[in-house]
């Protein structure tokens, strides 16, 4: 008997595996059942998913003289949003976090201001200039 460490969709599993002897193709197998233990807990739980109306991004909004309206860059996914409506914001000041390729980009405010109003919401899918967040 040999012991091995599996790691299956991020579960480790130890499993013990039988070496055979003879010529596998020839002799017909017994019973074969694999002894899987897990060895840890799962690094991330499960949650519900989203509704498909929590993730739309609003297409359409109307901007006011002396609003900036700050655009997704590239698609992608929102992971985050750091700021709310009211907050004051500097420039450079993370905005959001928008997961692109694997990799976790952030989005920057363009200039002081005001937040006025945040369009998309967490875990929303987004195209390049797509509305996120409205600054005065």
């Amino acid at each position: 008997m040999r012991k091995f460490l599996i790691k299956v969709n991020g579960n480790q599993y130890e499993v013990e595996v039988e070496e055979i002897k003879e010529d596998a193709s020839s002799t017909p197998q017994k019973n074969i059942q694999p002894i899987l233990k897990p060895t840890s807990e799962p690094a991330v739980q499960p949650t519900a998913p989203l509704k498909s109306e929590e993730l739309k991004v609003e297409k359409e909004i109307t901007v006011q003289e002396g609003e900036e309206v700050v655009e997704a860059p590239m698609p992608g996914t929102i992971l985050s949003i750091n700021v709310k409506e009211g907050d004051m914001v500097e420039e450079g000041q993370i905005l959001a976090i928008l997961e692109a390729m694997k990799m976790e980009n952030e989005i920057l405010a363009p200039r002081n201001g005001k937040v006025i109003k945040v369009v998309t919401t967490q875990g929303a899918s987004v195209n390049t200039g797509d509305k996120l967040i409205i600054i005065k």
